[in-house]
């Protein structure tokens, strides 16, 4: 049911730095004069409002575990006149309820797999180089029928890390779409609930925008807006 391309951005677990990814791109591609709808795969309330202060747009929740067909399609509606979706996962890309809902579990995968949007997987790398691969290759096998782009490696400490990494992905066949040197300043201030809300950033624009310049710089748009 895509009828606007888009990708879901999703990790094997929370604290892989998807927000921050998250929130880059809506800015960068916002930048480069595209209309970018988001969207948050569950019922989480804190990060569509982030999004809409990174791209200018609403952000609306897909939750298949409460959604019957008819609300998921209205608010899937939502991207009517945008260019590209771009939907942020909850947790892991796997994560769901124990019990079936609506129309699935809730998990991120089912959302994607539903809209046709191909999934980018942010992967905290540190602490190992080669395994990734393992991990990744896990991930894109899990659900054989999922679209997958690639993947995006976080927390690179070094060149010959990232080279590493790198060999153990194209053994694997799996794509890197970027790769994101480990810096300590770009996490959001969070609170044992998750994140800040965004009306309590102390300055939310900054640090979008250095999200958007971090991203730019060092993940490959282009291969990206092609999947």
């Amino acid at each position: 049911m895509a009828e606007i391309p888009g990708l879901l951005v999703s990790a094997p677990a929370s604290g892989t730095g998807k927000t921050t990814v998250m929130l880059g791109l809506l800015r960068a591609l916002a930048e480069d004069g595209l209309a970018v709808q988001p969207f948050k795969s569950g019922p989480d309330y804190i990060d569509p409002a982030f999004h809409r202060a990174a791209c200018g747009r609403a952000s609306f929740n897909l939750d298949g575990w409460a959604m019957g067909p008819r609300l998921w399609q209205a608010i899937a509606a939502q991207a009517a006149g945008a260019d590209i979706c771009f939907a942020e996962g909850s947790m892991g890309l796997y994560d769901g309820v124990a019990t079936r809902g609506q129309q699935g579990f809730g998990s991120s995968a089912e959302t994607a797999r539903a809209m046709g949007w191909p999934v980018v997987l942010v992967l905290d790398v540190g602490g190992q180089a080669q395994s990734a691969a393992a991990t990744a290759l896990g991930f894109r096998q899990y659900m054989p029928d999922l679209p997958f782009a690639g993947v995006i490696l976080n927390r690179v400490a070094s060149p010959r890390h990232e080279r590493l990494t790198r060999l153990g992905m194209e053994r694997a066949g799996l794509p890197v779409l970027g790769v994101l040197p480990r810096r300590g300043d770009l996490t959001l201030p969070e609170r044992h609930l998750g994140l800040i809300q965004a009306l309590e950033h102390p300055d939310l624009e900054a640090a979008i925008a250095g999200y958007a310049a971090f991203l730019r710089a060092h993940v490959d748009l282009a291969a990206l807006r092609d999947a």
